[in-house]
């Protein structure tokens, strides 16, 4: 009895984006790469909107040149991607992509 009560006043809730997102060295194979396919390349990729966002070196062009980051913070314009702003952790995961030198 004594071990489960311990272990009920342990626990806590986590979220998924809490346990994905690391707190150093995301890269974008493993991290950033799933958020823009999920969020993103469906509108930004094939050049059907700016910036592209289909692969490595375009999404790395747009973080490097603040499109990327701009929007998704929502600092210049309206924040993307349109159905809502993407979580804090998830923007802060790529923000720290980029400040680590944006590794594949």
């Amino acid at each position: 009895m004594l071990i489960s009560a311990a272990f009920v006043v342990s626990c806590e809730s986590t979220t998924y984006d809490q346990i994905s997102i690391p707190s150093t060295n995301p890269t974008y194979t493993i991290n950033v790469g799933p958020v823009i396919k999920a969020n993103c390349s469906g509108c930004h990729s094939g050049g059907s909107q700016f910036p592209d966002l289909g692969n490595y070196a375009q999404v790395k062009e747009a973080a490097q040149n603040g499109n990327l980051l701009c929007k998704i913070n929502g600092t210049c314009g309206s924040v993307m991607p349109t159905n809502g702003k993407m979580s804090q952790g998830t923007i802060d995961m790529i923000q720290l992509w980029s400040s680590n030198g944006y590794i594949n």
